[in-house]
């Protein structure tokens, strides 16, 4: 055996500089410290959850590959290996970015708090989602959803006036069960919502035909034990997954084929006509609660149609 060198590198020197009851960490204590943690900063539930969820999911990957269970054990080529494995097995881009994400904030939140001396995973890349085809519902498609309920019934009603509201502001399916009774601002044609995704919450305003179909859900609910706006027949509120059901019920109900019936695709619908309709990019930014313009401008490239009305005037062909 040859004689070592007695100049440390590398991750040699990552081994001094962290405290020896660092070094010992299990990526279990650490996310229960990280989960903890999380729980002290007040983020939601479901955002908790959804940390548990695929960082749980990593970890079994880890696991699976009989590798160490020590958070600086865990090395960039490990990611690497996760990522090629999900592809392998047909997730999409999207999917493969929602569990990145949760791995990368976790990794800083260890190097943040002296966990780590060294974060492996910093600026780890997403897997490039090209955004040339977001599924929206045509306006048959809607008329067929919209007609599915049955709206002799509470929960035909209540279903109805879920989907409509999905189309009129474009919110996201967590906002609207964060909705109580009291966020309808009926006088003012708006509606608050409080459950956002970066914690900034908005009002977005909805029109005489939303505020009709409100007024007459908010009679048929009547009081209840919840102050949540959408409720069971035993007037309990709605849970995510519960709601997250209707929009797929209806499709299937609808006979709709070729896209994804669900409150995602509702959002997407909101904005493809709001911008076919003239919006602007700064009134559908505020509308929609996005923190930068990226997704906004994705919409209007797809569906504004300012540049295909420009193109009459100024087709070459005109001068033929």
């Amino acid at each position: 055996m040859s004689r070592r060198s007695n100049e440390l590198v590398g991750r040699e020197l990552d081994i001094v500089s962290r405290s020896v009851s660092k070094q010992v960490t299990t990526y279990d204590e650490a996310l229960v410290a990280f989960i903890k943690d999380a729980k002290r900063r007040g983020l939601r539930e479901f955002t908790i959850t959804y940390y548990k969820r695929e960082l749980n999911d990593f970890r079994r990957y880890l696991v699976t590959i009989e590798h160490s269970l020590f958070i600086h054990d865990v090395l960039r080529q490990h990611l690497v290996d996760f990522v090629e494995d999900m592809q392998s097995r047909g997730l999409r881009p999207t999917t493969i970015n929602t569990k990145l994400r949760a791995i990368r904030a976790f990794f800083h939140w260890l190097l943040e708090s002296k966990y780590l001396a060294v974060n492996e995973l910093a600026k780890f890349p997403l897997v490039r989602d090209r955004k040339d085809n977001i599924e929206t519902f045509t306006v048959k498609q809607l008329h067929a959803l919209l007609s599915a309920p049955n709206k002799r019934t509470f929960t035909g009603q209540r279903d109805y006036t879920f989907m409509l509201l999905l189309l009129e502001t474009g919110i996201r399916l967590n906002e609207a069960c964060g909705i109580l009774v009291e966020d309808i601002k009926m006088s003012e044609g708006l509606v608050f919502i409080r459950n956002t995704k970066n914690h900034y919450h908005r009002y977005v305003p909805i029109q005489a035909k939303m505020k009709e179909q409100l007024k007459r859900y908010l009679q048929l609910r009547g009081t209840a034990e919840t102050d949540a706006l959408f409720v069971t027949l035993d007037g309990q509120a709605m849970k995510r997954h519960s709601l997250q059901k209707i929009v797929a019920k209806y499709g299937e109900l609808a006979g709709i084929k070729g896209v994804r019936c669900s409150p995602h695709t509702m959002r997407h619908t909101f904005a493809k006509i709001s911008v076919m309709n003239g919006a602007g990019i700064f009134e559908l930014q505020k509308i929609l609660g996005h923190s930068t313009m990226e997704m906004v401008k994705t919409y209007v490239n797809l569906f504004s149609t300012e540049v295909h009305d420009k193109h009459r005037e100024f087709s070459p062909l005109n001068s033929l």
